[in-house]
């Protein structure tokens, strides 16, 4: 078996690409990489995954992604100043890393997990993120462990 993967279709265009793909295994550089949250899209309004996000297992057998977060028209700041509508896993990103950094604000700058690292930080986004409906296993190809939840992610004291 070979794996093989495109440039995205930002650099190569619409005029490339394999003859018969395989709709779940569409993982792109770097959710294939190691010790990373890799992070899907999902539609807030269909709460469903979108259909462009990423999906299936790494070649190693590591699951991806690790979760979804919201990439479907999402109203952002936009260059220049005011605001625009963006779509795309590269705008579900920041709600993870946002996520991700006020956790390690809850853990360490608070003090209620001094040794919050990484692993513990993904660990516990895994915890609390929200099953999608439909989704009757965790994790599976298109949603991971389900949909980003911080609130559920904190841990109760």
């Amino acid at each position: 078996m070979v794996d093989l993967w495109l440039p995205s279709t930002e650099r190569i265009g619409l005029s490339s690409g394999f003859p018969e793909p395989e709709p779940d295994t569409t993982l792109t550089i770097p959710s294939t990489a190691n010790g990373i949250i890799a992070v899907g899209a999902y539609d807030v309004a269909r709460d469903a995954v979108a259909s462009f996000s990423g999906r299936g297992d790494t070649a190693d057998g590591r699951k991806a992604p690790t979760l979804v977060a919201p990439g479907v028209g999402v109203v952002t700041a936009a260059p220049g100043g005011g605001y625009t509508v963006r779509t795309g896993t590269s705008i579900a990103v920041p709600f993870v890393t946002g996520s991700a950094a006020l956790m390690m604000e809850w853990g360490i700058v608070q003090g209620n997990d001094p040794y919050l690292y990484g692993e513990k930080v993904k660990a516990y986004l895994i915890k609390g993120a929200r099953r999608l409906p439909g989704q009757e296993k965790v994790p599976d190809k298109k949603a991971g462990w389900g949909a980003l939840c911080l609130s559920d992610s904190l841990p109760r004291r």
